[in-house]
């Protein structure tokens, strides 16, 4: 029976023919060795399948070159976008990125943090704002750099990448009244732990009080961002005697669930029903009717997260990020309804 071996450095610095101090700066910080050292170095590694042990390489340097990033779910197709973008950014960059998900359960989100933390990661990229106490708190005992994404903090204090919810959702209610409803359901999540929940059910209210009406309290039905989620809430709907002449889901996953169900009732949508998502994801536009929408910057907030993250790590000046820019993308899924 044979046995093997792993390549150590000393094996990589002996094929290259340099130092090990060389091999290790090689690897560590290429940027500061000869080029013809640097490529001597990578081919060795190469050749014989080196690898780095992450968490001896953390102690020599204090750095792994790894981002952490902690999402709400991966199966939102904005966030699988978001974490391309993400994750191209940081290799360019020189950067590697983990990811991991605690599916909308906030307090699975400590736990995730410290195993993290445990194998050593530079930083952490979250989403939204709205976070445990003792999350911010181990960031800060560790001194790890983080940026919150999606959302912005309203305070102004911690590093944000993301747009507002609220002026995205303001949008879509008044386009909604604009097109002569009055009777608006709103289907915009789950509240707890979820600012940006919350802060459409805000710009919703708003928007209506300003046009003289109000948000009936058992038109806000509170469901999972998924596709049953949207069915549960026409299911909800049509529980009740009144019936709304609008749905605006905080999802496109939930607009699409809420369609599929009124296609199975008999509803037809727009005629008796319309109905409004956010997200702007591909299906949005291959649905029939094609939906009613927001488009909200998917792409760049993952790469604008991975350069002021890469710009946190590396301890480079940062100024204020802008909100990014959002907006409403209409489609047949609205009807507009004539005033008698």
């Amino acid at each position: 029976m044979t046995t093997t071996t792993r390549p150590t450095l000393e094996d990589v610095a002996r094929l290259a023919g340099v130092s090990l101090g060389s091999a290790s700066r090689a690897l560590s910080v290429p940027d500061q060795v000869k080029s013809s050292t640097l490529e001597r170095v990578t081919r060795a590694v190469k050749e014989l399948g080196y690898v780095r042990h992450g968490p001896a390489r953390a102690l020599a340097s204090r750095k792994t070159r790894s981002v952490a990033a902690i999402y709400p779910t991966l199966d939102n197709p904005i966030f699988a976008v978001s974490i391309q973008s993400l994750q191209q950014t940081l290799w360019s960059l020189g950067y590697q990125l983990f990811v991991a998900s605690h599916e909308y359960r906030p307090e699975r989100e400590l736990d995730l943090l410290r195993s993290f933390v445990e194998r050593g990661v530079d930083a952490v990229v979250l989403v939204g704002t709205d976070h445990d106490d003792a999350v911010f708190e181990l960031l800060e005992q560790y001194m790890i750099p983080y940026v919150l994404t999606w959302s912005l903090d309203e305070a102004n204090s911690r590093p944000c990448v993301g747009f507002s919810y609220y002026d995205a959702t303001f949008k879509m209610a008044r386009l909604v009244l604009e097109y002569g409803h009055t009777q608006i359901a709103i289907c915009p999540g789950l509240s707890y732990r979820n600012e940006r929940v919350r802060a459409r059910i805000a710009a919703t209210q708003d928007a209506l009080q300003a046009a003289g009406l109000k948000l009936r309290p058992e038109w806000i039905i509170e469901q999972p961002f998924t596709f049953e989620g949207g069915r549960q809430a026409v299911i909800q709907l049509l529980s009740h005697p009144d019936r709304p002449s609008v749905l605006i889901c905080g999802t496109d996953l939930q607009a699409v669930g809420a369609m599929a169900e009124c296609r199975e009732q008999g509803i037809s949508v727009p005629d008796d029903l319309s109905i409004t998502g956010s997200d702007d994801i591909e299906l949005a536009h291959l649905v029939q009717p094609k939906l009613t929408t927001v488009h909200v910057p998917t792409n760049e907030i993952g790469i604008r997260a991975a350069y002021r993250i890469v710009s946190l790590i590396e301890g480079n000046s940062v100024s204020d990020e802008l909100p990014l820019l959002s907006g409403v993308v209409l489609r047949d899924s609205l009807k507009k309804i004539e005033k008698q």
